[in-house]
């Protein structure tokens, strides 16, 4: 295959070419910096890789991988995305990735993660979502740095304390496990901004959470929560959340606290009445209070469609 690629490119983008392997002339190409291989069906990596000394970014997304074990020797890597093959487990040598950022391995087949990925000090967004993980190891909590964490379609039925260690976590993602409940450590991720957590089985929420000071989007959809922790209305920076599909009979009495709420989406609960501390979230673009059966519709919820909010009932 001729790659025709200017002498000493720094960036090639060899996807979607119907590769089946790496093509050997590619590592001539020493000062290689970045390389896009997606989409095609490669199915291993062959040792010459280790000759692009210099890439810092590669992307091997959508082929036939179930190793990785040669990319862990080229240590100038900072990006790395492998999702989409078939990984069922990662070298320990993977710790060996001193300079990496990002590491997305979505879509794989993962059951565990080495000890050695507390390692990746630099670490700042790991993606880790439709594996078969059910925990992750303790090391992991050396990840200070992190800032995005994915491990949403996994098979985790709770989440270790010392997930409170992750201090700058500004992103995280559990959607679609068997969680229970969050734990109480969260309230220390004090820059965490948006929690995404639908479709679990969360049956009810630490007053912890309430110390979450950052948080602008707090997503339940779809759990089993009765009621909510009074302590909810701490969040004052909170924009949108969102509890449908859930068990809700009530409403914490000053929800009105959540000054910079838009979007409250109460749909498909079990409420018999609303509070009319409602009134006081005068940012609110859109309430959505429909198929909550049992909910008597109180006559000041006009006051708020008048100030321009959008109330579905």
């Amino acid at each position: 295959m001729n790659i025709n690629t200017k002498a000493q490119a720094k960036k090639l983008d060899l996807s979607r070419k119907n590769l089946q392997a790496i093509p050997a002339e590619l590592y001539e190409e020493s000062n290689l910096e970045e390389l896009w291989l997606d989409d095609n069906q490669i199915t291993q990596l062959p040792e010459e890789i280790q000759h692009l000394s210099n890439l810092k970014r590669f992307s091997i997304y959508k082929n036939q991988l179930d190793s990785l074990d040669i990319l862990c020797q080229m240590i100038e890597l900072e990006r790395v995305n492998a999702s989409v093959n078939k990984l069922s487990s990662l070298p320990e040598q993977i710790g060996d990735l001193k300079n990496l950022q990002v590491l997305d391995l979505n879509y794989n087949q993962l059951k565990k993660l080495p000890n050695s990925i507390g390692s990746l000090l630099e670490l700042r967004f790991i993606l880790l979502a439709n594996n078969r993980l059910n925990s992750l190891p303790q090391t992991f909590q050396k990840l200070t740095s992190l800032l995005y964490l994915n491990i949403s379609f996994n098979d985790f039925s709770s989440l270790p304390e010392w997930i409170g260690d992750l201090s700058d976590l500004l992103e995280l993602r559990l959607q679609n496990n068997q969680l229970i409940t969050l734990p109480e450590s969260l309230g220390r991720l004090v820059k965490l901004k948006e929690i995404y957590a639908m479709n679990n089985q969360i049956t009810h929420l630490n007053s912890c959470l309430g110390e979450c000071e950052s948080l602008q989007r707090l997503m339940l959809e779809n759990n089993r929560l009765e009621t909510l922790p009074k302590e909810i209305i701490n969040l004052g920076n909170l924009s949108e959340l969102d509890l449908r599909t859930n068990h809700l009979k009530t409403l914490p009495d000053d929800i009105g606290n959540l000054k910079a709420l838009r979007r409250l989406d109460l749909r498909d609960n079990q409420l018999i009445s609303l509070p009319e501390d409602i009134l006081l979230l005068e940012n609110l673009e859109k309430l959505d209070l429909r198929l909550n059966k049992n909910l008597e519709i109180p006559s000041w919820l006009k006051e708020i469609e008048e100030r321009g909010c959008i109330v579905y009932h």
